[in-house]
């Protein structure tokens, strides 16, 4: 995979601009993590070099002057609400948290459940938290927040919050998903420091979008694709204009919750430190983008493949069509349609000549590699195969696993399980490689060059199934199919 990002780069300005910014502090920063921090493959798939864990990589490098609060909101508790890409709930994704960070060696010091109230499955979480000796502390429901300051600035307001206990410079306020509260979390705490005569600082750490690219740069119209649910705006930053004359992007959220953090900042300070949303913001992947038009190609991809996931949700009655209208709009925004995707013009080319479902993988050299639906397999996981034997510098007509391989699995699909489909599927088909792989050594080649698929794009003519989705993901692929085509 060509790579326009330097992931390095970014990771060396992105530690020294924080440790930067600390300093312009007490000496103490409250920093809002937005996004992920593991597995971040949209930031990954538009920045062709960026690293998945890249924030992860970047704490590391810092990890003994930071610690980590976790904010995770009641109502999320008692409502088991769900974090949709893992599929668990926010409070398992809490205790998930901790995990990942202290197998790390990072400091998780607390976690603070914000608009507190009494219920039993807070209880139940609490209990679960005081078990892996991890602080709880609670924010209460405040009338008028965010827009009357000098309410939410007094004993009744960020007063009756609890403070949370922090030993070190730097403190990663993070959260399973949005709407927790971590803004609300930090600001209180700048309450409390100021009280007892620390002015700590805020800043907040976005990747999307990036403030230093053009309004309709791809990589910024990729990230309000991604955000369609959310009815996410990107937009020029007026506060920074008007203050420096320099246009940068933010998202509307941010711009128009500004004027109230510049009343909550000159409640507490006096004054405000900062002169726009994007003076709020640490984010220096902008600087680290080394082939810009590279970085272009693949938010392209990016675009239509997020037309394609909204229009799957819609297919499933998930979304109204107004999300996909959204998308054709930034599509034409991006001066892109569907048909500039040479994977998905391949496949319907084939699925036209063949009169089957069909598939195309764009390998990373450029060609393309199309597949069918066949007796043994769906369009799929012939399509897969084509493209590893391929990779493998094996004929097409190279039968790279063994009959007898094929002759079990469909027997136990019709005969024991039930199924009327004794075409293979990509798990069963991968299986049946890595069993005919023991003996025959064209399937180990079409075995070994399974990595070399990270990366390419794929389009299928059918619906996917979750499984076949999950494994084609955990491949590498970058996938689209046509949801409405069963």
């Amino acid at each position: 995979m060509k790579k326009g990002f330097n992931n390095k780069k970014y990771l060396d300005m992105q530690s020294s601009h924080i440790q930067e910014r600390i300093a312009q502090f007490d000496d103490k920063l409250y920093l809002e993590f937005g996004g992920k921090l593991f597995d971040d493959y949209h930031a990954s798939r538009v920045l062709p070099g960026f690293a998945p864990d890249s924030k992860l990589q970047m704490l590391m490098t810092m990890k003994e002057q930071a610690e980590i609060v976790i904010v995770i909101c009641a109502k999320d508790i008692d409502n088991n609400k769900i974090r949709g890409d893992l599929n668990i709930t926010y409070d398992e994704d809490v205790l998930r948290l901790i995990k990942e960070f202290t197998s790390r060696d990072l400091y998780v010091s607390s976690v603070v459940i914000t608009q507190y109230h009494h219920s039993k499955a807070i209880d139940r979480f609490k209990a679960k938290l005081k078990r892996r000796n991890i602080k709880v502390y609670h924010h209460y429901y405040i009338e008028g927040y965010p827009t009357n300051a000098k309410a939410i600035i007094s004993e009744q307001g960020f007063g009756k919050n609890d403070f949370i206990e922090t030993s070190r410079p730097l403190v990663v306020v993070t959260a399973p998903g949005p709407g927790s509260g971590k803004m609300a979390t930090c600001l209180s705490q700048l309450y409390h420091e100021n009280i007892r005569g620390v002015k700590a600082g805020y800043a907040k750490y976005e990747t999307f979008p990036i403030w230093n690219l053009d309004l309709n740069h791809p990589v910024n119209l990729a990230y309000e694709a991604a955000t369609a649910d959310l009815a996410d705006v990107n937009m020029i930053d007026p506060f920074h204009y008007q203050a420096y004359g320099k246009v940068t992007v933010n998202y509307n959220r941010d711009v128009e919750i500004f004027p109230v953090l510049k009343n909550i900042f000159e409640e507490i300070f006096g004054c405000c430190p900062y002169q726009s949303p994007t003076d709020m913001g640490v984010n220096m992947a902008g600087f680290a983008i080394e082939d810009d038009s590279i970085c272009c190609q693949a938010s392209q991809q990016e675009i239509i493949r997020r037309y394609f996931e909204s229009y799957t949700r819609y297919v499933n009655e998930q979304c109204s069509m107004d999300e996909v209208n959204k998308q054709t709009i930034i599509m034409e925004k991006a001066g892109i349609s569907i048909e500039d995707r040479k994977c998905l013009v391949a496949a319907r080319n084939k699925a036209k000549k063949t009169h089957s479902f069909s598939g195309a993988i764009e390998l990373a050299d450029g060609t393309l590699i199309t597949g069918k639906t066949t007796n043994f397999m769906g369009a799929v996981s012939n399509t897969l195969i084509n493209a590893l034997k391929y990779l493998a510098q094996l004929p097409d007509n190279e039968n790279v696993i063994a009959p007898q391989a094929f002759g079990p699995i469909q027997d136990l699909k019709t005969k024991y399980l039930g199924s009327l489909n004794p075409r293979l599927h990509i798990q069963e088909v991968l299986i049946a490689l890595s069993l005919s792989a023991v003996h025959n050594s064209d399937a180990k080649k079409a075995l070994d060059v399974i990595p070399q698929l990270k990366g390419c794009q794929a389009h299928f003519t059918c619906l996917l199934k979750a499984e076949d989705l999950s494994i084609l993901t955990q491949l590498g692929l970058e996938v689209t199919y046509e949801a409405d085509k069963r």
